[in-house]
């Protein structure tokens, strides 16, 4: 295959990590078949491959999108949602859910910077405290739920524990890990990592810039787009579909130059959707063929790379 850019190939591994495979807390049926597909690649691709990014997500366990970070406001207010519950704003606001009143965020660096929430359309004057930059949680929670359905994609969808840092779930399936350690052998280059979910307060399905960013950690990884932008082509493949792959190519092909779109190559054999979230993986796809991105599979993908 030809290009126009002159990078070279990048591939884009997003979030292939135990977590999202059978077995792990967020498994999904047939990930680990995604992932030999997707270590076949790395192997027969070799030093054709000129670059290897990997994003992975991270989190701690009191995230947002995590069970323990919530609790009921019914009953003695200690029971907390079970996974794939759905927080509106609303139930926010009425109280239905409410921020465990414990919980303590980290203080080495402010996870809301009064700019950044500000330019998300964050009311920071309910939630930052003007003398000493303190958070208002529950403030916070009604202003972030309410920001995250005003973008239009999601409500909170509180999912089961998660890629908690230090846990194996953390870790990368290890067919891939051994596959990509083996190119760095091969090509004296190393794996590019990216991490992403590392805030308390935000969510990232996008490994370029969370739903609601809230200071500058979680706006437009700047750096990490325009390196993606000088590939000459992008193959595409990991964990989720219908989630982080699908917001993370969204944002990828909304600022690469549009005469080049065939030159972003989303892998359909080596990704697949989380349960029950099938509708997104589809529409996903189906906008990205219709912006002119490519379609293709592993197997393709390694002959036009050996052919090169």
């Amino acid at each position: 295959m030809t290009t126009s850019g002159g990078g070279g190939t990048t591939l884009l591994l997003i979030d292939v990590q135990k977590s999202f495979h059978p077995g792990g807390s967020l498994g999904i049926p047939g990930a680990d078949e995604d992932a030999s597909r997707i270590a076949d690649l790395v192997r027969r691709g070799g030093t054709s491959i000129d670059r290897i990014v990997m994003t992975m997500d991270t989190h701690q366990k009191l995230h947002i999108a995590h069970p323990g970070f919530w609790v009921s406001g019914k009953g003695d207010g200690t029971a907390t949602p079970e996974p794939f519950t759905i927080i509106s704003c609303d139930d926010v606001r009425a109280g239905t859910w409410r921020p465990r009143p414990n919980i303590a965020l980290p203080t080495a660096e402010p996870l809301v910077d009064a700019g950044t929430f500000e330019r998300s359309g964050g009311d920071v004057s309910s939630v930052l405290n003007e003398e000493d930059g303190s958070i208002d949680v529950a403030a916070y929670c009604v202003e972030y739920t309410r920001l995250l359905e005003k973008r239009g994609r999601f409500k909170l969808c509180v999912w089961p524990e998660h890629c908690l840092v230090g846990t194996n779930g953390h870790c990368v399936v290890d067919e891939v890990l051994e596959a990509v350690m083996g190119w760095t052998d091969a090509t004296g280059k190393s794996v590019e990592w990216v991490h992403k979910g590392m805030n308390l307060l935000t969510e990232s399905y996008s490994s370029l810039a969370a739903e609601v960013p809230i200071c500058a950690d979680t706006s437009l990884n700047d750096k990490v787009d325009a390196s993606l932008r000088q590939s000459g082509r992008l193959l595409v493949a990991g964990q989720a579909l219908s989630h982080c792959v699908n917001y993370t190519a969204r944002d990828v092909v909304e600022r690469w130059p549009e005469g080049r779109r065939e030159d972003v190559v989303i892998l359909t054999d080596c990704s697949r959707s989380v349960p029950g979230f099938e509708d997104a993986g589809e529409k996903f796809l189906e906008d990205m063929k219709a912006k002119g991105v490519t379609l293709s599979t592993a197997a393709e993908a390694a002959v036009e790379l050996t052919a090169a």
